[in-house]
C-alpha cells in the first residue's frame, strides 16, 4: 500500500445522503454520520486501447472494499483502476485485443482462454465493468459459443455474457476483507453505520415483533419488516425479468 495522498485531479467531494431519497425521506435505516470522504474517480471502462500504463501506487479507497491503483499511461494521462490481487508498483497494464494473458491485462472475453479468472466484467459492450468488482471476487470462464461466453460468478450463478464484452484478468485485491473485525462501536460510526435495534426489543407500536412479557418470540408465522412486509429469505427479483434468459443456473 502506498501511503500518499490521492491524485488531486481524480477525486471529488462526496455529499452524505444518510440513507435518504430526493424528498429527504429515510429509505435505508441505520445510516448517518461518519468520517468525510473524497470520492476517487475509478476507470471501470479502461478504454485506452493499445496504450500501455505503469502502476505508480496502490491505494486504499474509502468508497469500496477493494484497493485501487494509479496507472500512468504512455500518453501522459493518469487513471485509477481496480487493483487485482498480486499486482505491484512498476507493473505494466494494457487494454488490447492482443494483450498478454497476465494479471492486469484487459481483453474481450472472446480472446481470454477457458478457465481464466476475470473481474470487472462488462454486461454490454462499451458500457464499462459492472459485475465482479468487490474485494476478493473473481469469475471463471467456463465455455464459449458463437455469441456468448459462459461465466461462473462469485455468487455461484452461471450466466451468458456477450463475447465482445471486456474483462480484466485476475482476482480483485484485498481478499481478506471479509475477515476484518470492526472491533468497537465507534469504528462503525466512522463508517457511517448507526446502531441497529432488534424488532423484538421494541414495543408493539414500533415493530410487528415488539411487545410480550420477558424474552417473548415474535408471535408471527414469519418475520416482518417494521412496515409489515415479509422479511428474510423473500425473493425480491422480478418473476419475469428480461435478463432471465441469460441465466443458466441460479445463484446458491
Amino acid at each position: 500500500m502506498s501511503k500518499i495522498k490521492p491524485e488531486k485531479k481524480l477525486v471529488k467531494g462526496k455529499k452524505r445522503i444518510s440513507g435518504r431519497n430526493v424528498r429527504g425521506v429515510i429509505t435505508v435505516r441505520h445510516r448517518g454520520g461518519g468520517a468525510k470522504r473524497l470520492y476517487r474517480i475509478v476507470d471501470f471502462k479502461q478504454d485506452k486501447m493499445d496504450i500501455p500504463g505503469k502502476v505508480q501506487t496502490i491505494e486504499y479507497d474509502p468508497s469500496r472494499s477493494a484497493f485501487i491503483c494509479l496507472v500512468a499511461y504512455k500518453d501522459g494521462e493518469k487513471r485509477y483502476i481496480l487493483a487485482p490481487e498480486g499486482i505491484k508498483v512498476g507493473d505494466e497494464v494494457i487494454t488490447s485485443l492482443k494483450a498478454p494473458i497476465k494479471v492486469g491485462s484487459r481483453l474481450p472475453l472472446s480472446a481470454i482462454p477457458l478457465g481464466t479468472e476475470v473481474h470487472n466484467i462488462e454486461l454490454q459492450p462499451g458500457k464499462g465493468g459492472q459485475i465482479v468488482r468487490a474485494a476478493g471476487t473473481k469469475a471463471v470462464i467456463l465455455a464459449k459459443d458463437e455469441k456468448y461466453a459462459t461465466l461462473k460468478l462469485p455468487s455461484g450463478e452461471v450466466r451468458l455474457v456477450p463475447k465482445e464484452c471486456m474483462a480484466s484478468i485476475g482476482t480483485v485485491s484485498n481478499k481478506e476483507h471479509n475477515l476484518e473485525k470492526i472491533g468497537k462501536a465507534g469504528r462503525s460510526r466512522w463508517l457511517g453505520r448507526r446502531p441497529t435495534v432488534r424488532g423484538s426489543a421494541m414495543n408493539p407500536v414500533d415493530h410487528p415483533h415488539g411487545g410480550g412479557e420477558g424474552k417473548a418470540p415474535i408471535g408471527l408465522p414469519y418475520p416482518k419488516t417494521p412496515w409489515g412486509k415479509p422479511a428474510r429469505g423473500v425473493k425480491t427479483r422480478k418473476k419475469k425479468k428480461y435478463s432471465d434468459k441469460y441465466i443458466l443456473k441460479r445463484r446458491k
